[in-house]
């Protein structure tokens, strides 16, 4: 199989143009660490981002950040890091989960529309994203949004290809806003509570003014004891009393353990990169729904067949194992979410990935326009066919 690795974006305009005259299908990667997400590849050749590196432009009085779509996460965060700015929406590194080796870059990123715990106060990737270039599936070079947030009229492209995986182009360049880094992070540990009890707390925290950046609750049994984990970041003094009211506000859950430094941050990572889900031959479920209809999904989903879990977004985002066996557990997640939410099989072997739904699936309606959208942007289909709904 031929892997294709342009060095501008000049190189793949005509890379790209010589695939949709040859009709040759491509697989869309950046580091490969997400390559297992999705249905299986239908594809004829590789066209790795890998080679497009570089920030092209970093302004930090603006709060901006522009990178080539192959540079490595890694090194824009240190870049960010070192100006005491970071990304906003904290994204999850899935090397762990998945077992995949390589760099993510900030391209996949912006591809798969990648977030963590602190989407619920930051906001996703599209969020943050405001500026893209990419090549279409007619070999054309497009550039949408800028350097800055404005309104948009007509078709956003930006948030279009936030989340699209690859399938509708191949990404050159993106630009994000960025935040300052935090004077201060802190993590109010609850023990002992039980689901329902976890949610209420959390739910009760974040309608608070105490402005939470990170709600997640583990069950017993799935990192040690069960705890309640709410972070709260920002200068000292205000870190200081947030953390105190929080506790006045919390004390018929019990008295929380004030965590900080590398505890609190090895704790948010275990969250935020699903570890204790890792190492392991389970399908994994990122299901999301209202978050106090997270225990009522994964108990109903327990009811069927063996499961694990555990939530973030204060109940919102429940990430559950079950074995990989049959449908590893299609059916009976996506009857427990009924209409009141959505579920991605972000792990499991090829074969269950070709036999089930990955993605959640879309009405006739939805799946119309999706068609048309790749039609519009990927007329002859070359673009990781397949990979997010059979025959797109």
């Amino acid at each position: 199989m031929s892997i294709y690795q342009p060095r501008s974006e000049a190189e793949a305009v005509t890379l790209i143009g010589e695939a949709a005259a040859r009709r040759e299908r491509l697989r869309l990667v950046g580091g490969g660490t997400r390559a297992g997400i999705g249905r299986p590849a239908q594809d004829e050749a590789t066209l790795s981002a890998t080679g497009l590196t570089g920030i092209t432009l970093y302004e930090p009085a603006e709060l901006v950040i522009a990178a080539r779509a192959g540079t490595p996460l890694a090194e824009v965060e240190a870049r960010l890091a070192a100006g005491r700015q970071m990304l906003p929406f904290e994204p999850m590194d899935h090397r762990a989960l998945l077992g995949s080796a390589g760099e993510p870059t900030i391209g996949a990123v912006a591809a798969g529309n990648i977030s963590g715990p602190r989407r619920i106060a930051g906001g996703a990737a599209r969020d943050s994203l405001i500026g893209v270039r990419f090549v279409n599936g007619r070999g054309e070079a497009v550039k949408s949004g800028g350097r800055v947030m404005k309104n948009v009229t007509g078709l956003d492209l930006v948030k279009l290809m936030a989340g699209s995986w690859g399938t509708l182009g191949f990404l050159t360049e993106v630009t994000f806003k960025v935040l300052p880094v935090p004077e201060r992070t802190a993590t109010l540990a609850l023990a002992g509570l039980d689901e329902a009890r976890a949610v209420e707390a959390m739910s009760l925290a974040l309608g608070s003014p105490f402005e939470i950046t990170g709600a997640a609750h583990l069950p017993e049994g799935i990192d040690g004891p069960a705890r309640t984990l709410l972070r709260i970041e920002g200068f000292s003094p205000s870190v200081d009393y947030r953390l105190g009211q929080l506790t006045r506000l919390l004390r018929g859950f019990g008295r929380p353990a004030t965590i900080e430094g590398e505890t609190a941050a090895a704790a948010w990572r275990t969250v935020r990169n699903v570890l204790p889900f890792a190492g392991t031959d389970e399908a994994i479920w990122r299901l999301s729904t209202a978050p106090g209809r997270g225990p009522a999904v994964a108990a109903a989903v327990a009811a069927a067949r063996p499961a694990r879990w555990f939530f973030d977004w204060g109940g919102g985002l429940v990430w559950l194992a079950t074995a990989a066996t049959g449908d590893a557990g299609a059916a009976t997640v996506r009857a427990a979410l009924g209409s009141g939410g959505h579920a991605t099989l972000v792990r499991a072997p090829e074969a269950v990935r070709a036999a089930v739904p990955v993605f959640e699936p879309l009405s006739e309606p939805l799946m119309r326009i999706t068609a048309g959208l790749k039609a519009a942007h990927d007329p002859a289909g070359l673009f990781n066919p397949g990979r997010m709904y059979a025959g797109l």
